[in-house]
């Protein structure tokens, strides 16, 4: 199972045809990234880079601030907030 940091399940993402495998081999700098005006993913460069996880899984912070704030402007605040939930709670899935 190829699992993005922030808790994505990129085998099943509707994206991957673009993305290829996901964060874990863009280096947080999946396609769509700069349209964000960044050059990498926040809760890629913080768990990988800054901490050296696969995953925020093994972070003591899950859910972080980053998760609220890393939001997709197409989506309402509902939909990001409902997006987050399950990510977070695949994570501490694997964490268990």
């Amino acid at each position: 199972m190829n699992i993005s940091p922030c808790g994505i399940n990129c085998d099943e993402c509707h994206l991957k045809e673009k993305c290829g495998n996901g964060c874990q081999d863009s280096c947080g700098k999946p396609f769509y990234i700069k349209d964000f005006g960044v050059d990498c993913c926040p809760i890629y460069n913080c768990s990988v880079s800054k901490k050296g996880y696969k995953t925020c899984a093994e972070c003591s912070e899950l859910p972080c601030q980053l998760f609220y704030d890393w939001k997709d402007p197409s989506m309402s605040d509902e939909e990001h907030r409902q997006g987050v939930d399950a990510n977070v709670a695949f994570l501490k899935g694997l964490a268990n």
